[in-house]
């Protein structure tokens, strides 16, 4: 009876970020409350689309990191959020790590890492992280980057 991205919002809201944009595709959000909004009308393309929209945000503020997540994961909690946001500022990359497992969000990327993400496709930033270990710093997080995909999922995840 509820939408699937509102726990991920609140658990967001919750971690006490300066500031949160919520980049949205395929269906328009009806926001609880005042966030930074930016739609992407190429979602179909792949989440790079979103996530360049995102950086843009995080320039137009001043940011000197970015911390991202997906809405599919509602077991990603306010701590997790506020963990990888917190981590050593000298860690290039950063990523959530549930139970001995890589996450893979949140994850947040210092200023310098946004130039060497994709702009087209499903990527993120799994190809840095994949690609670029030695940048990576793992912060041991409570909860879990299980997501939400298929209606399988979402029947599992009523029985939690």
């Amino acid at each position: 009876g509820r939408p699937l991205w509102l726990p991920s919002l609140a658990a967001v809201l919750q971690a006490g970020f300066d500031h949160v944009v919520v980049v949205t595709g395929a269906v328009p959000l009806d926001l609880p409350v005042e966030v930074i909004e930016r739609h992407n009308p190429h979602w179909g393309r792949g989440q790079a689309g979103s996530v360049q929209l995102a950086v843009a945000a995080a320039r137009e503020l001043g940011a000197q990191a970015l911390t991202i997540g997906l809405a599919d994961q509602p077991f990603v909690g306010s701590a997790a959020w506020a963990a990888v946001r917190d981590a050593d500022p000298a860690c290039r990359l950063v990523v959530a790590v549930y139970h001995g497992r890589v996450g893979p969000n949140p994850v947040r990327l210092r200023a310098d890492m946004w130039p060497l993400l994709p702009d087209n496709g499903d990527g993120g930033a799994r190809d840095l992280l994949r690609d670029h270990p030695q940048w990576v710093c793992r912060v041991d997080c409570v909860g879990s980057g299980d997501d939400i995909d298929t209606v399988e999922d979402l029947a599992r995840w009523k029985n939690r």
